[in-house]
């Protein structure tokens, strides 16, 4: 490598990615690429002018590529490609974040709600159990939570539980696994299961033993 290289290398710009956007990242929905081009355009923190030229050297990544990744990007709603024209009349293309600001600060209310209104299943489930919970069962409710499991389904787990004489949360991480597996997200969702069930049961033949009793003679 020739030192003009290594001094260009050395020379290159910086990017920045804030902690708390990097521990947002699965929120986004993006590939880690993506996430790198959508902090350079938020390095930017200005109008963007979409120069592929400059982005393709500054990221070292080649023209289809890039066009992939802001095509992906546009598609998620995270980026628009505006094009707007310029005091010479010109039309120019600009990268637009709003829509990735928007979204950040839904994400970011949203996390505040989850630290200003604490789940209170784990009492429910203590009083339901008629016990603490052990700190391995706190965990697995936590990750169901984290799951985007709604407290419904875990309330209707629970009742399921109930219902037979189980106070296991295995058993009721194995109910949830398998409404999840069916689709069932809601207590909508979770009763209408239950009312196939019993009508599946319903319609179950019973098997009747033909057997003339009369005719039953002692040996």
């Amino acid at each position: 490598m020739k030192s003009e290289e290594i001094l260009k290398i050395l020379k290159s710009k910086n990017i920045v990615i804030p902690l708390y956007l990097y521990r947002l990242l699965d929120k986004f929905n993006t590939s880690l690429e993506e996430f790198i081009i959508l902090m350079y355009f938020y390095n930017k923190q200005e109008k963007i002018p979409f120069n592929p030229e400059e982005i393709i050297n500054d990221l070292g990544i080649d023209n289809i590529k890039l066009m992939e990744y802001i095509s992906s990007l546009t598609e998620k709603g995270l980026i628009t490609l505006d094009v707007i024209k310029n005091d010479k009349g010109v039309m120019e293309e600009y990268i637009n974040l709003d829509l990735f600001y928007e979204k950040l600060m839904l994400i970011l209310m949203d996390e505040n709600n989850k630290i200003d209104a604490p789940s209170n299943i784990f009492e429910k489930m203590e009083k339901e159990f008629g016990r603490t919970l052990s700190p391995i069962e706190y965990e697995l409710v936590k990750a169901w939570l984290e799951n985007n499991t709604k407290e419904e389904i875990i309330e209707e787990a629970l009742k399921e539980a109930s219902l037979n004489g189980v106070s296991n949360l295995r058993y009721m991480d194995k109910i949830i696994y398998e409404w999840t597996k069916k689709g069932i997200k809601t207590k909508e969702d979770v009763e209408k299961n239950r009312l196939e069930h019993k009508k599946s049961k319903k319609n179950e033949k019973v098997e009747v033993f033909d057997y003339n009793w009369l005719d039953d003679e002692d040996d």
